[in-house]
């Protein structure tokens, strides 16, 4: 099920980082100090990669997303988004 803007504004720390999934490869990380920030996780050369898209609230869902969209464009044309 995708995220929804409510699910991460209602996400609270915990005594451990976690994340929450949304798809295609992007995440949301909640630290133990309470940042909130974007990750995207991909394959690079048979090896697991990931790279931020910044912190919410600065980076909405909307526009994480389209990033999202345009670093697996790259991939697909076997350029690293990094």
């Amino acid at each position: 099920m995708p995220l929804s803007d409510m699910a991460i504004r209602h996400a609270r720390p915990t005594d451990k980082n976690y994340t929450i999934g949304d798809f295609d490869g992007l995440s949301h990380m909640v630290t133990a100090a309470g940042k909130k920030r974007w990750l995207f996780r991909f394959y690079w050369e048979s090896q697991q990669a990931k790279m931020s898209f910044g912190s919410y609230p600065a980076v909405s869902l909307k526009q994480a997303r389209e990033w999202r969209d345009d670093a697996r464009k790259l991939l697909a044309q076997n350029i690293n988004p990094r």
